[in-house]
Order: structure tokens, then sequence, then C-alpha cells
């Protein structure tokens, strides 16, 4: 069963004033990249999401909400972002049965070639 994840790739406070309470101290932006695990690997994807709250409001600010100059200053933090590589890792599981199968792949050759016979 694979689990999806996001993980905190990059916290900014920002200066602009908050669209709902026009507070200039408690915006805050959070990239976050996606990170899926399942039984046999773990992955980290390229696609990153992006959530702006304010922390005296303790309101999400949604992209509809977005003033010019806040776009502007995303579109800075955006361009300065250096997302973590895309990657994938085997887990255990999966490394046992890619060696069980070259195993059993070997033994089938061998004994279809005739090197290896039990008479």
């Amino acid at each position: 069963m694979a689990t999806s994840q996001f993980f905190t790739l990059k916290e900014v406070k920002l200066n602009n004033n908050c669209p709902e309470c026009f507070s200039n101290d408690g915006l805050q932006l959070t990239y976050k990249q996606k990170f899926i695990e399942t039984v046999f690997h773990k992955a980290i994807t390229n696609e990153t999401t992006t959530q702006m709250q304010c922390s005296k409001c303790n309101t999400q600010i949604f992209p509809v909400r977005w003033t010019e100059d806040i776009e502007s200053v995303i579109a800075y933090q955006t361009r300065a972002l250096e997302p973590k590589p895309k990657s994938v890792k085997l887990k255990s599981l999966a490394w046992f049965l890619i060696g069980f199968a070259m195993i059993l792949i070997i033994g089938i050759i061998l004994f279809a070639t005739e090197l290896i016979s039990f008479s």
C-alpha cells in the first residue's frame, strides 16, 4: 500500500501585508515536496506545493487572495528554491526479491544448458 506525504522543503517569513488582517509580520510561505513510500521502495518526486499562512490571524491564504506584491515575492522565492532531486531507494524486501529472482533465473539457465543435473 503506497502512502504519499509532503515534507517541508523551505519556510520563509514574508514582510507583505496579510490580505485578511493586514498585519505585515505574520505571513509565512511554506514549500513542500512529495514523498512516496511503499513496501518495496521510498521515492522523492519532483512535485512541490506552496502554502501560505498568517500567524497573526491563523488563516491560510489561498492563491486567489494573493496581491501583486505577494505574487512577485513568491515568484522570486520559487526561483530561489532548490528542491531535492528525484530519487528512489529500494527497501530490503525489494532487494531480497531481486536476489531471489536472479538466483532462480541462473539456476534455470544452468539446468537448461545441462551444466547442472539432478540425476
